[in-house]
């Protein structure tokens, strides 16, 4: 038999808008994995997520809708169920009134932010983000030609952005769009209510326009998360059923949206994704009736930032971002380092601990830290402790 396929003459080079930077703790997954694979036992500290099942409503919602109906697709924007619970969602833990239609089902939060981003800004854009900050966001603009600005978050401030330095930006070179993520990756920081008040009026006088990533709302620690819904009928929101709800690989988020922006955003979604999964869909209805065993999934993750608040000075990490929400600790290791990623790289293969260099974070800076998560189990906190400790003697 012939091949009668051509020969390769040419390499097929991407299109200019790939060339975006690897999201590194998906790399060190990717390693650890292998790893695993042949055999190591990995800490995984690298990525945020969960460690939980989904609660037992959600896995029962989906087991149900399996009982021979089809699952097909849903309106573009959701199922009006779902969109009407989210709703509901708002009244209840904040105190908002917030119509149904405003409401679109993405396909995570991944899906929501592009579906936000083409839906406000054109290429060319300037959207300001806090720095370090979570990946995605750079590596969507570069993709998508939108240019970010970064906002320096350090101790000098707190870890949080304020309407000054979002002034003070917007003055130097006209800003489009703000993002801003409360509670916060990697810092783990909340900004507060007056802040974000501030804040959503500042974007107001100015023109900018504000999205709020509030993937990690419902994990905080000492005080209770506000939606920028409290303070601008104008702002974005973008949320997940990842984090809280233990739904990581479900890829079943929302977006909340001003009136003038609902059709945009139901025609993006009818053409890039036609609807986020059905079965997804139905699943997390449920998940809001599941609190009694989402919050106590919460007290362990507050176990777990314990031991490691508490061990990690002890080992010489005494410089850490105050952690007041989510599952991370982003952590100065300048004593030990100047390159997170190889010190990344050897935690990983001597010690068997995966864990984030801060460069995936903070392209300037992040060379000297490095980040945390602790979603998973209380043991494997311990046993990073001790693993880390020995890392660090034999150094």
């Amino acid at each position: 038999m012939t091949d009668t396929a051509q020969p390769q003459t040419d390499a097929l080079n991407p299109a200019q808008r790939a060339a975006i930077a690897p999201f590194i703790a998906m790399d060190v997954k990717r390693e650890a994995g292998l790893l695993e694979q042949a055999g190591a036992q990995i800490v995984h500290m690298e990525v945020g997520e969960p460690s939980a099942p989904p609660p037992r409503r959600v896995r029962e919602a989906a087991i149900a809708a399996l009982g021979g109906q089809p699952v097909g697709y849903t309106d573009a924007l959701g199922l009006a169920s779902l969109r009407a619970r989210i709703a509901r969602h708002y009244r209840e833990a904040y105190g908002v009134a917030l119509d149904p239609q405003r409401v679109a089902v993405t396909t995570g939060s991944s899906g929501g932010f592009i579906m936000a981003f083409l839906a406000l800004f054109d290429a060319g854009a300037r959207v300001a983000i806090q720095n370090p900050g979570y990946p995605a966001y750079r590596n969507i603009f570069g993709a998508l030609g939108i240019e970010a600005v970064d906002l320096p978050v350090d101790a000098s401030n707190g870890f949080a952005v304020t309407a000054a330095a979002v002034e003070q930006a917007d003055a130097a070179q006209k800003l489009d769009g703000l993002l801003l993520m409360s509670p916060a990756n990697p810092t783990g920081v909340l900004q507060s209510a007056e802040s974000l008040r501030e804040i959503a009026e500042t974007c107001a006088r100015r023109g900018i326009k504000f999205i709020s990533d509030e993937i990690y709302h419902g994990l905080t620690y000492d005080q209770p998360a506000q939606t920028a819904l409290a303070f601008s009928d104008r702002a974005v929101i973008v949320n997940s059923f990842s984090k809280y709800y233990c739904m990581t690989g479900w890829r079943v988020g929302w977006l909340v949206v001003p009136h003038e922006l609902v059709r945009t955003v139901e025609r993006l979604q009818q053409s890039l994704a036609i609807s986020a999964p059905t079965l997804s869909q139905i699943a997390a209805e449920a998940a809001f009736d599941a609190t009694d065993e989402l919050e106590i999934v919460k007290a362990g993750y507050r176990r777990n930032r314990e031991i490691l608040l508490n061990g990690l000075p002890s080992l010489g990490f005494d410089r850490l971002a105050p952690a007041d929400g989510a599952f991370y600790i982003y952590a100065d290791m300048s004593r030990f380092t100047a390159d997170s990623t190889a010190f990344c790289h050897d935690l990983l293969h001597r010690a068997g601990i995966a864990a984030t260099p801060g460069v995936d974070f903070d392209r300037t800076r992040g060379h000297l830290a490095l980040r945390l998560s602790y979603a998973g189990a209380e043991a494997d906190m311990v046993l990073a402790l001790e693993r880390m400790k020995g890392f660090l003697t034999s150094r």
